[in-house]
């Protein structure tokens, strides 16, 4: 018990053909898995996520499918914007306040 467990990963390219396999041989998912080595869940998994955005599957590790990408832009954009109102906010009443 004192193994890390490994996890396997495998490149873009691998995966889509794999899935392309599938889908063009007419073979199941479960004989094309064991010719390839890997468990049928992954395979089946892989051609989910293929059949759902073929075009940005699998992008890989860091990497962000671009809608995901712009979000992620627009939400620190929304942070900054916001630390910048509460710095206004905060001189304003600075400013403002009448000496006692």
């Amino acid at each position: 018990m004192s193994e890390e467990t490994h996890r396997r990963s495998f490149e873009r390219e691998f995966k889509i053909s794999a899935v392309k396999l599938v889908m063009e041989s007419g073979k199941s998912v479960k004989t094309i898995a064991t010719e390839l080595g890997i468990s049928d869940n992954t395979l089946f998994n892989w051609k989910k996520k293929y059949l759902q955005d073929a075009k940005n599957a699998f992008p890989g590790k860091g990497h962000m499918k671009p809608e995901e990408e712009e979000l992620r832009k627009k939400d620190r954009e929304i942070a900054r914007l916001k630390m910048e109102r509460d710095i206004l906010k905060k001189a304003i009443a600075y400013f403002t306040k009448v000496p006692e």
